[in-house]
């Protein structure tokens, strides 16, 4: 069975110490929350950031399987503190596991004040999803 080229994605390279605890993967998307993405408290939706990480873990599952995915699951996100509007977003990945047709990608999601220096995680969580082809069926990522 051949790997996939997967760069640094899950060699952790490449990390700005000041936002990081722990190991929680490499960058694969950095934004900046805006106003159009807040609740009428001000806070951004978790929704949002349930889609930015969503397309994190795409851009992975990309890579890894060469070609289309899909998500299938999400597993336990907890949202640990509110992202406030003008915060610097940023999505680490991890690919923890690869099967014949599936993949689990493990998200990290920290946020910085636009005014600091510090970062600290807003929330985790892990996104499975399965290679297509290109009828949208379920096909094998690695060939035998």
């Amino acid at each position: 069975m051949t790997q996939p080229p997967i760069d640094n994605l899950a060699r952790g390279r490449n990390r700005a110490s000041h936002e990081r605890q722990q190991n929680e993967g490499d960058i694969v998307i950095r934004t900046v929350a805006m106003p159009a993405d807040t609740n009428p408290s001000g806070d951004i939706f978790g929704g949002w950031l349930m889609s930015q990480m969503d397309l994190a873990a795409g851009n992975i599952a990309g890579r890894v399987s060469g070609g289309r995915g899909a998500t299938v699951s999400v597993e336990a996100i907890q949202f640990l503190k509110p992202v406030k509007v003008g915060d610097e977003v940023t999505l680490y990945g991890t690919l923890k596991d690869v099967g014949r047709t599936s993949m689990r990608i493990h998200v990290d999601a920290w946020a910085r004040s636009r005014y600091t220096d510090t970062a600290h995680k807003v929330t985790d969580a892990d996104f499975v999803f399965v290679a297509l082809d290109e009828d949208g069926k379920p096909r094998q990522i690695f060939e035998d």
